[in-house]
């Protein structure tokens, strides 16, 4: 795998004194919060994920966008919209996360949006399944200034890849991102660099061998291990890993499963950023997909008002005082 140091580098090319200064101001009110258990807040996001729509091709078993089991309105993302937030947050924020749930490159101004924020001097990251790198699209994401492009390939044949990605061609994805690596290595740019993401379960860790084989050939610039969030763990699932260094999971005695981590009263990403939904929601992080938390709506308030608002504070102060009574939070030890 290529080194890391050129996606630092293109990182701390758009920082700024103001950004260095609001990202220290973060950290210590975090600090602080834990120290006398009370929120409070010297900075506005320094991380953002912006969903550009909840649309999906592929039917994963565990994600509401392929379950089609979305109890929130479902849409696309409006530019409008879009720039609005940018032009808000771009003098603070550090990294622009293009994704919550949903295909992105289902929306069709997406590269757009992405051109903006780069224009903007905001470091920008996707996720994607692949299935929509073909030679036109190819050409435009190597134009748009995306610096980070995360692939979901959740198997090396087509037999274990559908097993999670339902609906999905193994082959399309692997064709996709040879292109795209061709198309990069043609045009002498070094992004948007390539991470190869992999969702260990049960079903396919005994492919890790040939996966990391493969990933090494086809020259992808990381290849990355990612434990799998399942909904209803407590009574086991085979989506879970006979390796447990690969599980959240772990043995609770009875047939019964838990968490492997502990949860604590703090968590790093409620004071570090947000997430936007589609039609403007903010909530706390991305394991609320259902938008059960919304701390404000950007159609009608700055998020910088949002940021620090009277909902924001209370689900902080809950946080640090008991983190277990958070429903989206008891599956996540961050």
């Amino acid at each position: 795998m290529k080194n890391k140091w050129i996606t630092g580098l293109a990182f701390l090319r758009f920082l700024t004194f103001r950004k260095v200064i609001n990202y220290l101001l973060l950290r210590t009110s975090f600090h602080l919060s834990q120290v006398f258990g009370k929120p409070m807040m010297w900075g506005n996001p320094t991380t953002l994920s912006i969903e550009p729509t909840t649309s999906c091709n592929l039917r994963c078993p565990e994600c509401p966008s392929g379950l089609r089991s979305f109890t929130r309105p479902t849409g696309m993302l409006q530019e409008q919209l879009f720039e609005k937030v940018i032009d808000q947050v771009s003098r603070h924020l550090t990294w622009l996360h293009l994704y919550f749930q949903g295909e992105p490159f289902l929306n069709p101004r997406f590269l757009e949006m992405v051109n903006y924020a780069d224009s903007k001097g905001i470091f920008t990251s996707t996720s994607t399944n692949a299935h929509y790198l073909q030679e036109k699209q190819v050409k435009a994401i190597l134009a748009s200034g995306l610096k980070q492009l995360i692939v979901s390939m959740d198997g090396i044949t087509q037999e274990v890849y559908e097993q999670y990605r339902i609906g999905g061609s193994l082959e399309k994805v692997q064709d996709g991102l040879n292109l795209l690596i061709s198309e990069r290595k043609k045009s002498g740019q070094s992004f948007p660099r390539i991470i190869l993401q992999f969702l260990v379960t049960g079903q396919n860790e005994h492919q890790l061998p040939a996966l990391k084989s493969w990933a090494k050939a086809m020259e992808v610039d990381e290849l990355q291990l990612k434990t799998t969030q399942i909904y209803e763990f407590e009574n086991g699932s085979e989506l879970i890993p006979s390796d447990l260094g690969y599980s959240r999971y772990i043995p609770a005695g009875n047939g019964k499963w838990k968490l492997k981590k502990k949860l604590e009263n703090k968590c790093w990403r409620m004071w570090q950023g947000a997430v936007v939904t589609w039609d403007g929601k903010v909530v706390p992080c991305c394991f609320d997909k259902d938008a059960s938390h919304v701390m404000g709506e950007l159609t009608r308030s700055s998020l910088a008002s949002i940021w620090n608002s009277l909902p924001y504070f209370n689900f902080r102060k809950q946080l640090l005082s008991d983190r277990s009574q958070i429903e989206i939070c008891r599956n996540c030890t961050e």
